[in-house]
């Protein structure tokens, strides 16, 4: 009746959507509008006859076959064109369909918890219908069909629905409201659950009222034109359903409504200019309040297209490589155009001069067509020209060379989203992981205990432990856990256990039935509702307590969490005879000692089980959490283990070696964070490197206002490698800090992999987001641009090395293309001023040119990668694509070249003893010497290709050749098509037949391409100092810091234009209030009391804190320049007399920090210099 629970997907963009997309690139463009000339003027023939008057043409009017397929030309280059475009197309396409593949193979899977019939059952998400009691809980994970699918976090609701029964439960409704803080849901003050948000603490069961397009997802989704057309008519059948599920909720919880139902236009509005108000309930005092947003005004329109951008669509900054390809084509283009344009007037001031001048005719009006024939055929040459110069094979390169890579990293478990994400990460100099199931196997098990005065380094006998004690660890286990978390029997006849729901439940449950007890039957004995209240679990808290009543009317209270959260808050701890003792402050020290460093430093996570009783004379007051949450008794601690996984220490150090620094990013303490990274070999013996926690590291980098200074971030992050105890947030920060700093030579590409909803800003905001396939949520996985279908480690080295095989595939194209192109283009140019015609012939040329590309494309962008690519450090953001060494091959293969061709060109007929093709008689059938020189000219490109494998002066050339099948088709395919032509071409490709001898002479010089390219390789890059570059990313210099704002992706440069002038004007304001504030503080400072100096850091805090520190090396007028741009004194510098050295925890956590770049000197109050400083 109300519908399915399944919000129609957006719609897909359609392939004639995708190919306009593609037709956008610069490349494409300056192609385009070549053909289209060189078209139009194929088709132009002037009246007008041979006039004697007019003068004989200087070289004559090209023959007839020429003339005939003259359009060939500018035909073959839209059809490359047309091939590039449908390449992009069709791979943009079958990406979608791919990614939508698996977002409903993961739709499928998902499954819910629901009561029917009595019995609770899991349903998948679309077969939830109104009316259905769902039971819904933090640290839930869907029991899926495929282990691979299952989030691991809160249940995100997919339906609205109204709490019927809650325990303790919060909701995070910041994907609705923006709003972070967890709204608490309870009968009587808000019982509404909305689709959408996070179960982020607790438990209950609702009813559900509203599902699919009439959910507040779906009334979301449908404004933001998700389902467009055809939904519109279910969204207003739809509404009626909706405003009936909103009466259902009135009489349930009475909630009342006085706006219209969600989604309906406001009466009296004019609902054509597409005001949509939705209602959300918002946290107030009585609970009723509505929070009206307009979600479609015309503001809202732009914001709601930005998001929808920005999920979408790749990120608008371009990618590395694309910003380097961009550059370089605009280039060559440049080039080519002052070649052609040169050639054009070399042509008609010879023709001019040669006409009006030499044989000194008069301009006869009759003539003037033919000039003008004349004219257009040297305009087609400049167009000839300008086409060879510009590779059209590059675009085409690029896109096979990505598609390739894609469709392989699929079988190395990438999934990728973001096509350009492939290569930026081949540029990646950092990456910030997970620990848990990324490093680690995410398989918990608990490997050590203390017990009753003893630390067990293994799992104890349970006839060692007292019956009581086992009996409370077994009660407080079972009943004090999720009861969804559970294990299953293994799926293999000699596999592990499965475990279901949270995994630190999962292990200490496993350490129940290692010591031979059965939780299910404590748990069937007090199913859930006869828990008391619970306590559950979250990041705030780090413990978790049940409270359970007694018969004789009083409670008990288990509680488990961080053994030094649980720790600090027990009285008591039970002996070897079970009974309980006091423990003092100076027993849990020793005990700190003694038991739980040990085991920390073992990589294990340390859990405290304790309970407590309450006497049944009065009931405590449960809301009063501190209170109940103490004078607890310790039954246990246990230390669980999560194995590394056997391939990481491996992977890592290919990633150290690849000049990549790997960092660790944890929620766990530091000394397991310290104890894992040092097994994975993140942190290595003898080096000086930080583990910050959380807490610390914000302390570091933040000023007194709690503003992140990225020049205190700068000092921390270069030696950062374990961050512990971090939240999302911190991740975010330190993502975002690496990528925006100008420290060391180049800027930093950072890639992070996460896998809950909380990571989705540092995903987004990473060049490279990697999210789990296993254990990510949709959330994660929608902001990640790579998904790891294996949630493995190794993995992220496997898209490393294909991300740099992508740049260097590119790069052996360019080399290749290049040196085809700087010798067509001089040839062309000298030829058509000597000879005025060109000894290449357009068709050849084209044949040359396009043929030759667009198969060189295929063969050099399929090279597979190997491990030596892992050998070098990253290129790095701001490498120029074109390195000196590739410069060097570039020139020195056009030299031999060019010389051949010359040497052929003016000396070949009498080397062959053949007849001269040079200026023969118009129409004369195509000559030998013509096709000698294009006949080798085609062979040394082929011998030049197997040279264009390597690219960083390797001397062999074929390494691996065989590994490449593509490659070798290809050459020897041209090979052949090349004989055929020459053979069989005839007078189309200007080609006659050749001799034997012939053609080998033509291989033979062919070859000599390979002997020469060793002798480039000897001659050392370092001499040839005035090589220059090509295609530089951008680099440091040309982007002013202001011009980096928060989201720097969302930004063009003209708008950034645009900005550097507001930039400059609110800056000349901030001054001349600064100045106006100085005076002013100059004068009141010599009758104030003097302050004590803290830190500014930007001239808005100067003008409302006139104090500030100054350093004694070098002295400065705060109010100049510098003032925006050095934040004075660093988070180092503060708190605590000023050096580090005082800042123990820190020196505890790490090897010493130089504490010589923390002194800071502040002046006697009395001196002069002192009334300087506060004054300012």
């Amino acid at each position: 009746v109300f519908g399915q629970n399944f919000i129609p997907p957006k719609k897909a963009k359609t392939f004639l959507q995708l190919v306009w997309e593609a037709l956008q690139d610069v490349t494409l463009i300056i192609l385009e509008i070549a053909a289209i000339i060189s078209l139009g003027l194929s088709f132009y023939h002037p009246p007008g006859g041979d006039n004697e008057l007019c003068g004989q043409s200087a070289g004559g009017v090209e023959d007839e076959g020429e003339s005939q397929a003259g359009w060939i030309e500018g035909a073959a280059i839209l059809f490359s064109v047309i091939i590039v475009v449908l390449v992009t197309a069709f791979n943009d396409w079958s990406k979608e369909k791919q990614f939508r593949g698996l977002q409903s193979r993961i739709e499928q899977e998902q499954k819910f918890t629901v009561i029917r019939k009595g019995q609770v059952i899991q349903i998948p998400v679309a077969e939830i219908v109104v009316g259905d009691i769902a039971q819904i809980k933090y640290g839930e994970a869907e029991l899926c069909l495929i282990p691979v699918l299952a989030p691991l976090l809160g249940d995100l609701l997919p339906a609205d629905g109204i709490l019927i029964q809650g325990n303790d439960l919060k909701i995070d409704e910041s994907s609705l409201t923006g709003e972070s803080d967890q709204v608490k849901k309870s009968l009587d003050k808000d019982p509404m659950l909305l689709s959408g948000t996070h179960v982020m603490e607790g438990s209950g069961r609702m009813v559900v009222t509203a599902v699919g397009i009439n959910s507040q997802t779906g009334i979301i989704f449908t404004l933001l034109g998700a389902g467009e057309g055809d939904e519109e008519k279910k969204v207003k059948k739809g509404l009626g359903s909706a405003a009936r599920s909103e009466e259902l909720a009135e009489g349930a919880a009475g909630w009342h409504r006085s706006q219209p139902c969600a989604g309906e236009p406001f009466p009296g509005g004019d609902a054509k200019q597409g005001e949509v108000f939705w209602a959300s309930p918002a946290k107030t005092q009585d609970g009723v309040a509505l929070e009206i947003q307009p979600l479609k005004s015309q503001e809202g329109v732009e914001n709601e297209e930005k998001e929808k951008k920005k999920v979408k669509v790749p990120k608008k900054e371009k990618s590395v490589l694309q910003g380097k390809l961009t550059r370089l084509a605009v280039q060559i283009g440049k080039a080519g155009l002052i070649m052609s344009a040169i050639t054009v007037i070399i042509l008609v001031l010879y023709f001019v001069i040669d006409t009006f001048g030499v044989q000194g005719r008069p301009w006869l009006a009759e003539c003037t067509p033919i000039y003008i024939q004349y004219f257009v055929k040297f305009f087609i040459i400049g167009v000839t020209v300008l086409v060879v110069a510009v590779p059209e094979g590059l675009p085409l390169a690029v896109t096979i060379s990505l598609a390739y890579s894609v469709k392989k990293m699929m079988k190395d478990n990438n999934l990728v989203r973001h096509l350009d994400a492939c290569e930026t990460m081949g540029n990646a100099t950092a990456i910030c992981s997970d620990k848990t199931g990324t490093l680690t196997m995410n398989r918990m098990t608990v490997v050590q205990a203390y017990v009753g005065d003893t630390h067990y380094r293994q799992i104890p006998d349970p006839d060692a432990i007292l019956p009581k004690v086992l009996d409370l660890i077994v009660n407080g286990v079972a009943i004090n856990s999720a009861y969804t978390s559970k294990i299953l029997p293994p799926e293999k006849q000699a596999g592990l256990p499965r475990q279901v729901g949270n995994k630190t439940e999962c292990a200490l449950l496993g350490f129940v039935l290692d010591l031979k007890q059965d939780y299910q039957a404590v748990r069937n004995e007090v199913p859930e509702e006869k828990l008391y209240k619970v306590y559950t679990f979250n990041s705030v808290r780090k413990s978790m307590s049940t409270v359970l009543k007694n018969s004789n009317g009083g409670f008990r209270m288990y509680s488990k969490g961080a053994s030094e959260i649980i720790l600090r808050k027990c009285t008591r701890i039970l002996d070897k005879n079970g009974d309980a003792r006091v423990f003092k402050v100076k027993d849990r020290d020793e005990m700190v000692k003694k038991v739980i460093e040990p085991m920390a430093c073992h990589g294990l996570r340390t859990i405290c089980l304790a309970f407590r009783d309450f006497p049944a004379d009065a009931e405590p007051d449960w809301d009063s959490e501190n209170e109940i949450l103490s004078d607890l008794t310790c039954i246990a601690v246990v230390g669980i283990e999560d194995p590394v996984r056997p391939e990481v220490p491996d992977a890592i150090l290919k990633c150290q070696r690849a000049g990549i620094t790997v960092r660790m990013v944890t929620g766990d303490n530091i000394n397991t964070a310290r104890a894992i990274a040092t097994k994975c070999g993140i942190l290595l013996p003898g080096e000086d490197f930080l583990c910050l926690e959380g807490k610390e590291f914000n302390r570091l980098i933040r000023n007194e206002k709690g503003e992140v200074e990225q020049e205190q971030l700068d000092k921390i992050w270069p030696k950062l490698r374990v961050l512990a105890r971090s939240s999302p947030t911190d991740k975010h920060t330190l993502v975002k800090g690496i990528i925006d700093s100008t420290v060391g030579d180049q800027r930093q590409v950072v890639a992070v992999t996460g896998d809950g909803t909380n990571d989705g800003p540092a995903l987004k905001k990473a060049d490279v987001g990697f999210a789990m396939g296993i254990a990510g949520t949709d959330v994660a996985k929608e902001a990640s641009d790579i998904i790891l279908t294996d949630d493995n480690f190794t993995s992220i080295v496997k898209a490393v090395m294909w991300g740099r095989n992508v740049y260097d595939s590119i790069s052996k194209f360019l080399q290749f293309q290049l040196t085809v192109n700087v010798v067509a283009v001089i040839v062309a140019f000298t030829g058509a001023c000597i000879t005025q015609d060109s000894p290449l012939k357009a068709v050849q040329m084209l044949w040359v040119n396009l043929i030759m590309d667009t198969f060189a494309s295929l063969a050099l962008a399929t090279e597979p990668p190997s491990e030596s690519l892992l050998l070098r450090k990253p290129y790095g953001r701001n490498k120029p694509l074109i390195s000196r060494t590739m410069m060097k091959n570039i020139l020195g293969h056009a030299v031999y070249q060019l010389t051949i061709i010359f040497t052929l060109l003016f000396a070949g007929e009498k080397f062959f003893d053949i007849d001269s093709g040079r200026n023969a008689p118009l129409h004369s059938p195509p000559t030998e010497h013509y096709t000698i020189v294009f006949n080798t000219f085609v062979m040394m490109q082929l011998f030049n290709e197997i040279n264009a494998r390597k690219i960083h002066g390797e001397r062999n050339v074929f390494e691996a050749i065989y590994r490449n099948p593509i490659f070798c088709t290809v050459v020897l395919g041209t090979f052949a098509a090349q004989i055929i032509i020459v053979e069989f071409g005839g007078k189309p490709f200007s080609c006659s037949g050749l001799t034997l001898s012939q053609w080998f002479w033509c291989i033979f010089i062919g070859v000599g391409e390979l002997l020469w390219g060793q002798l480039i390789c000897t001659v050392p890059t370092s001499h040839l100092k005035f090589l220059k570059e090509a295609g530089h990313g951008i680099t440091k210099e040309e982007i002013p810091e202001e011009e980096l704002p928060e989201d720097v992706d969302e930004i063009d440069h003209a708008e950034m234009e645009l900005r550097r002038g507001q930039i400059l004007w609110f800056r000349g304001l901030n001054r001349i209030q600064t100045q106006i504030k100085v005076v002013n503080a100059f004068r009141s400072s010599l009758y104030e009391g003097l302050e004590k100096p803290e830190s500014r850091s930007s001239i808005h805090n100067f003008m409302t804190h006139p104090e500030f520190i100054l350093e004694e090396d070098e002295p400065r007028t705060p109010f100049l320049d510098g003032a925006e741009d050095d934040p004075e004194t660093d988070g180092l510098k503060k708190r605590g007399g000023g050096s580090l050295g005082g800042s123990t925890s820190l020196n505890r956590n790490n090897n010493a920090v130089d504490s010589d770049q923390a002194e800071v000197t502040v002046p006697e109050p009395e001196s002069p210099l002192h009334s300087l400083e506060t004054s300012v």
